[in-house]
């Protein structure tokens, strides 16, 4: 339960030779859960919920629990996830902590509008590439259309669903349903979303999909008065688990679709298989740094890769990834094992969007080298936290690498399909 605490998850898949049978099938389950192999996921651990939930260990129900409703969510199977995420907030409400609140909050609350939509579909695809444009905020926004009507999309992987502004939802004629759900998580503000469903949706003007959900907000909740700017709507997981493969670079994207003609690709030839592994654990994505597992040095030097080992520590540094923010930090855990090369530093104050937390002294790093695979690259000028926040969805991690880091790369892949991360160059 500790080393998957901390994302170890390389560790637990070592240790399950040692468990009981039971236990065993337990921790492959939410291996699998986090490596996104969904199927196996579900197969291994819905046999287990009764058991489980009998016998009163609180921390194994909610781990099982959690990890049901995100494979059913990841899965589409939307009726069923609205079930799981019910049973979670009856259950176990007592029990969760904030950030697990938070959590559950879009889910439990958005999912009774969808759970009877029709199941999204989409079309075989060959591999294409389409420009990209970044937008006001420094993020990327990709060209869809809208029954043969041309939008553009703001790219978020963190996001558990599709989002579309409620005028472009009328202009195009869907239906918008009449209930709604309060949220807060999305925006960091109390929001009103709807739902609908849009009969034919294609991204890039090549992968066409059929029956996609969308959560419809109103426009002024995603309007930034400071740039002007318009958030037409939102790619979130569902999309991007469609797409496959993406591969960013010069405002550009190349798509390597799930669903492709060619039949060579069934034999996963064109999957990524270099690079690092990469997990989803809620709605985070999590990226194992570090070389391939080696015997350790007998010190570890505070000028060592990000992602090296060190002796008698995880093989892998795990640090969160979200191609929505614009904020990359370190956290106070990687500061602890480097703090030396700070020793002649002064501290300024980082200051954090909204006001989840306070500004937190801080160094600025010249230069941190990332060990992704059998590749290192570095990445400039980034804030080091000195402090723990004092809430586990943050210092769990070694740090949290936004669009600003992934700017700095000459390009960069994930693969949804081997779930392995790649990144080139400066």
């Amino acid at each position: 339960m500790n080393l998957l605490a901390d994302h170890q998850y390389l560790r637990v898949q070592a240790q399950l030779g040692q468990l009981p049978p039971d236990q065993s099938q337990f921790y492959r389950g939410i291996l699998a859960n986090r490596s996104n192999d969904l199927k196996a996921s579900v197969d291994l651990l819905a046999p287990l919920l009764d058991a489980v939930t009998a016998s009163g260990n609180v921390p194994h129900e909610k781990l099982l629990r959690f990890a049901l409703a995100e494979d059913y969510l990841r899965l589409g199977d939307l009726a069923k996830a609205n079930q799981a995420y019910k049973a979670i907030d009856d259950r176990l409400r007592a029990s969760l902590t904030p950030d697990e609140q938070d959590e559950i909050e879009m889910p439990l609350k958005m999912l009774p509008l969808a759970a009877n939509d029709p199941p999204v579909t989409a079309d075989p695809c060959e591999p294409f590439r389409i420009p990209v444009s970044i937008d006001p905020l420094g993020l990327i926004d990709v060209p869809v259309f809208i029954d043969a009507r041309s939008r553009s999309w703001m790219l978020d992987p963190t996001v558990p669903f599709n989002l579309i502004a409620r005028s472009t939802a009328r202009e195009v004629g869907l239906t918008i349903t009449n209930e709604t759900a309060t949220i807060h998580t999305l925006t960091g503000r109390p929001i009103q979303v709807h739902a609908t469903v849009i009969p034919r949706f294609t991204i890039g003007g090549r992968l066409t999909l059929h029956n996609v959900t969308a959560f419809v907000y109103d426009d002024a909740d995603y309007y930034f008065p400071h740039t002007g700017y318009q958030v037409e709507g939102v790619l979130g997981y569902p999309a991007l688990a469609v797409m496959g493969s993406l591969t960013v670079s010069d405002n550009a994207i190349e798509v390597r679709p799930a669903k492709e003609f060619d039949p060579l690709h069934v034999n996963n030839n064109d999957h990524l298989q270099t690079g690092a592994h990469f997990y989803l654990d809620g709605e985070r994505i999590i990226v194992g740094l570090g070389d391939e597992p080696e015997p350790a040095p007998s010190t570890a030097s505070p000028n060592a890769p990000a992602g090296s080992s060190d002796p008698g520590g995880p093989e892998e540094r795990m640090f969160a990834i979200d191609a929505g923010s614009q904020q990359t930090y370190l956290t106070s855990r990687w500061f602890d094992e480097n703090a030396a090369q700070f020793n002649s530093q002064k501290t300024t104050m980082f200051t954090f969007p909204g006001d989840q937390f306070p500004p937190q002294p801080a160094y600025v790093a010249e230069t941190v080298p990332l060990t992704i695979g059998k590749t290192t690259v570095n990445l400039h000028y980034v804030s080091v936290l000195t402090q723990p926040f004092g809430s586990a969805a943050h210092d769990d991690v070694y740090g949290l690498l936004g669009i600003d880091a992934l700017d700095q790369l000459k390009s960069y892949t994930f693969d949804y399909r081997s779930m392995r991360f790649s990144a080139s160059g400066e």
